[in-house]
């Protein structure tokens, strides 16, 4: 009792006939999943399994070995035996297969249960329980509503975790029966697909990263530069394929007169001449605003869809740590000051209470994107008003050393386009970089100190926080490698 189709190759189909070929029959070819991926989908799969508790003493199909034919027979004995709430209950229908997450019998009548990490209802969610209704109504089954469980975002825990508040259920059937007719047609169709013998003959175009990122991408877009059109910073995706299908894929190949912004056109102009514009007057401006002493400064954050704190919402940026850099004159020596939370509780009163005490001599406290620094302050101060007052101060300190490169008061082709500062250190001094490092973007700090709450493994503790010591440290020290070099700039 096989299968064509799935609830995710259905979605994937959808999205572009290649992908659905790809994933049943190469699927070794497939991307690798990259740790922050995995991660969302780890979530997913906790955020169901806290779901299951709105709905106590189901039985859980997913308890018999993983075999889809295995899992429609389960289900149908289950339903057969009078059991009121099945999780993970399994249907089969004319070659498609769907997995439906909670659902619930009442009187006659079944109500069906999809649920979402995220915090709203998407297009895509829809069309992922249309395709469940059509399979499970197809299979006999009497349903009287179908609904999606999601995040409530205006949830604030209090003590005990609310899962009543945590979550928004709500029905999605009137959307999903709108859909039924394409759903047949759409089957129909991917089935014709699956069954040719050479793989879809489909260019790379905008469906290739919605609604989601392609897993394939690596294999469908193995021909493009490494950098190319689609690496022009704030150009539209439409407009990114407009050129592609001219036959302009270097930046070299764009014409002179293609409409541009000034900003993608220096990009242009400074790759295919090798050039690297300064506008020493700006950058000067810009020096003159930051006062010594400095405190060059960087938080690493983490997120949960469920709030694992008081005072805290799902998906809030938790600080964890900082580092900081403290220079007191242009010719002190750099002093460093740093702190990273223990994996106990919530980290944010000790963050906060150590960052003041670090930076309460007077100087400007300079970050690399002023928003997300000042972001995280003040949800501290809000959620934790006895040390508002002293927030609001440093915040009045606080400059954004990103600003010159975002304004292009300096760029060079290194920087590719991009602000970023792991674009924006290498362009300037070239002898540093991340490579080393273990830890080398925020996203993998935030997995990595997540999972302390749950190692117990002294060892790989130890591991871990020194990874994330070396990588928040790396961050201040480039923001004052790549400051100095903005004052020799306008020596």
């Amino acid at each position: 009792m096989g299968h064509l189709l799935s609830k995710s190759s259905f979605i994937k189909g959808v999205q572009c006939e290649k992908q659905l070929f790809l994933y049943k029959y190469h699927y070794d070819w497939m991307d690798q999943i990259s740790e922050s991926q995995q991660a969302v989908f780890n979530r997913g799969t906790d955020v169901g399994i806290l779901a299951q508790k709105l709905f106590p003493g189901g039985t859980a199909v997913a308890d018999v070995p993983k075999r889809s034919d295995e899992a429609v027979v389960k289900t149908k004995e289950l339903i057969k035996s009078g059991r009121k709430v099945i999780y993970e209950a399994a249907f089969l229908y004319e070659g498609i297969l769907v997995i439906s997450d909670i659902i619930v019998k009442v009187g006659n009548e079944w109500q069906i249960y999809e649920v979402k990490s995220s915090t709203s209802i998407s297009e895509t969610y829809v069309l992922d329980a249309a395709i469940q209704y059509y399979v499970v109504v197809n299979s006999g089954i009497r349903v009287k509503d179908i609904s999606i469980i999601y995040i409530n975002n205006k949830y604030i825990r209090t003590g005990d975790l609310n899962i009543n508040s945590l979550f928004n259920i709500e029905s999605v059937k009137a959307l999903v029966e709108d859909k039924q007719s394409f759903i047949q047609k759409e089957t129909g169709r991917l089935k014709k697909i699956l069954a040719q013998n050479e793989i879809p003959n489909i260019s790379i175009g905008v469906q290739c990263s919605d609604p989601y990122q392609c897993s394939f991408k690596g294999y469908c877009w193995k021909n493009i530069p490494e950098y190319s059109v689609f690496d022009i910073a704030n150009l539209k995706i439409e407009k990114k394929f407009e050129l592609y299908n001219k036959g302009y894929v270097r930046l070299e190949d764009i014409p002179e007169d293609w409409q541009l912004s000034d900003s993608q056109r220096l990009q242009v102009n400074c790759h295919i001449n090798g050039t690297t514009k300064i506008n020493k007057e700006s950058i000067l401006t810009f020096l003159e605003t930051i006062n010594y002493p400095i405190y060059f400064m960087d938080f690493e954050t983490f997120m949960t869809a469920v709030p694992m704190f008081d005072n805290s919402r799902p998906y809030q940026q938790i600080p964890f740590q900082y580092s900081l850099h403290y220079l007191k004159s242009k010719v002190s020596e750099l002093e460093h000051y740093e702190f990273l939370a223990e994996a106990i509780g919530d980290p944010r009163k000790a963050f906060i209470s150590r960052l003041l005490h670090d930076t309460e001599r007077g100087g400007t406290i300079l970050v690399y994107n002023k928003s997300f620094e000042v972001s995280r302050l003040n949800e501290i101060a809000r959620d934790f008003p006895e040390f508002s007052e002293a927030i609001i101060e440093r915040i009045s300190r606080v400059a954004d050393l990103m600003l010159p490169f975002q304004k292009k008061y300096f760029y060079t082709p290194e920087m590719r386009g991009s602000y970023s500062i792991k674009y924006v250190l290498p362009a300037l001094v070239p002898k540093m970089n991340y490579d080393e490092l273990k830890i080398k973007e925020g996203g993998t700090a935030s997995i990595a100190f997540e999972s302390l709450y749950y190692e117990t493994d002294f060892f790989k503790i130890k591991e871990i926080r020194e990874n994330l010591t070396a990588y928040c440290k790396m961050d201040t020290l480039a923001m004052t490698e790549v400051f100095k070099k903005l004052e020799e700039k306008v020596k």
